[in-house]
């Protein structure tokens, strides 16, 4: 156990602690990573360049360093985006364009599109709620359902978006490409999406139009546009964001809605928005470097493993195992970055697919993160509309059926060409 123990010290200080003060956001995540991985340089032998040594191995491999450069690019083209206007945009023109019957399922399909464009659940949150919230006061709909539908139709870009952090975390960590990945993944979880639109569909038939939508701009919405057919093209993901940067800048400069310095502005405010990520994965990649220095890693494998005969029971372990630790963080980009480690190694146990690790790794995070009250996502979405939290989690349809497609997908070895 001496070998797991810098797990043990971080979900004790993280997860027991938030338990009792009753808030999972008043414990720092990057406090309890720092103690845990300044506890891990203990657990080794030999001198502290050494031990530095092993940490630092973990902390800045080639796979950190991509995702802290993915993580910095992504940071800075969502705020520009975000500080031209893109997002208020984007919303008016899915808003706009929609008859009245079809607003519940537009509604939906904007989280879904604005999340995968953005590649962050909460932004979209940020931005939807209010509007979902005064739809649902002009047209007598229940507003924990029409928050619900935001906050589920996010995890679709959450779970895809090619600038998403739990996709990059996923990708990077099982060794595939995003565009290989989203392949696979979108046939797991499309079906679900689509079932969606139609239930949304038979809810929406009595919806009066909104009368308050604010203008919109086609050339706003063109970086995210550009960003996702780049991605789809398969171009590497930093050239992707970069190009997706320019062309806010360009944009943004010459529509007025900033200067050159305000671009920086907007960049500089986007990377330093990123910083708690990457000092987690700068963190939580040494300290699991340290784990699996001292057998912890083959200790959880072979623990999860020992009965497991299919690779069935192998992706099902993978699944398992996210779930776990979601529900112990709180966060699923902490989730995927704790286990995607521990899942490679079981992958290449068994053989599965990279493809296929990956998208359960982000499909099933996206699901336990979906369904906790006590999740990012619920709090800022329940904080917007003045709910209570728990009213909302019985509203969100989409992250409970992509539990169960993740459950078929394995099941019945789907998609087969990676199964």
């Amino acid at each position: 156990m001496k070998a797991l123990s810098p797990l043990l010290i971080f979900l004790i200080l993280y997860l027991a602690t938030s338990i009792i003060a009753q808030d999972f956001y008043k414990v720092p995540i990057t406090v309890a990573f720092l103690i845990s991985a300044v506890y891990s340089l203990l657990t080794l032998k030999g001198s502290m360049d050494e031990r530095i040594k092993i940490f630092a191995k973990g902390a800045g491999n080639s796979t950190m360093v991509l995702m802290l450069a993915i993580f910095i690019l992504a940071g800075a083209f969502a705020a520009s985006a975000k500080a031209m206007g893109a997002v208020d945009s984007t919303v008016n023109l899915a808003l706009k364009a929609l008859p009245e019957q079809l607003i519940l399922p537009g509604l939906f399909l904007a989280s879904c599109f604005i999340s995968l464009s953005i590649g962050t659940s909460c932004g979209t949150i940020a931005a939807l709620t209010p509007v979902a919230v005064g739809i649902a006061d002009q047209s007598g709909i229940s507003i924990p359902l029409m928050v619900g539908l935001i906050v589920g139709g996010t995890y679709f870009g959450d779970n895809l978006s090619f600038i998403s952090d739990t996709t990059i975390i996923a990708t990077q960590t099982q060794g595939c490409k995003m565009n290989d990945k989203f392949k696979a993944n979108i046939r797991i979880v499309a079906p679900i999406a689509v079932i969606m639109l139609i239930i949304y569909y038979f809810l929406g038939q009595n919806i009066t139009e909104p009368t308050n939508i604010g203008e919109s701009n086609f050339w706003l919405v063109l970086p995210y546009i550009a960003v996702i057919v780049m991605a789809l093209c398969g171009l590497n993901v930093l050239i992707v964001l970069a190009l997706g940067l320019i062309c806010t800048g360009i944009i943004g400069i010459s529509m007025g809605a900033y200067d050159v310095f305000g671009w920086f502005s907007a960049m500089n405010e986007g990377m330093m928005g990123m910083s708690e990520l990457l000092i987690v994965t700068i963190l939580a990649g040494g300290m699991l470097e340290v784990i699996r220095h001292n057998g912890g890693i083959d200790m959880i494998i072979k623990a999860l493993t020992q009965n497991i005969r299919s690779k069935r029971g192998a992706e099902f372990s993978i699944a398992a195992l996210t779930c776990l630790v979601n529900i112990c963080t709180a966060n699923n980009t902490v989730a995927i970055i704790t286990t995607g480690p521990i899942a490679k190694d079981i992958a290449t146990r068994f053989n599965i697919d990279s493809r296929k690790s990956a998208s359960i790794l982000d499909t099933a995070s996206c699901f336990s993160q979906g369904l906790l009250p006590y999740g990012a996502q619920v709090l800022i979405a329940a904080g917007l509309a003045q709910l209570n939290p728990i009213e909302i989690i019985p509203n969100l349809y989409y992250p409970m059926l992509i539990g169960i497609a993740i459950v078929l997908a394995i099941a019945l070895r789907y998609p087969r060409n990676i199964s």
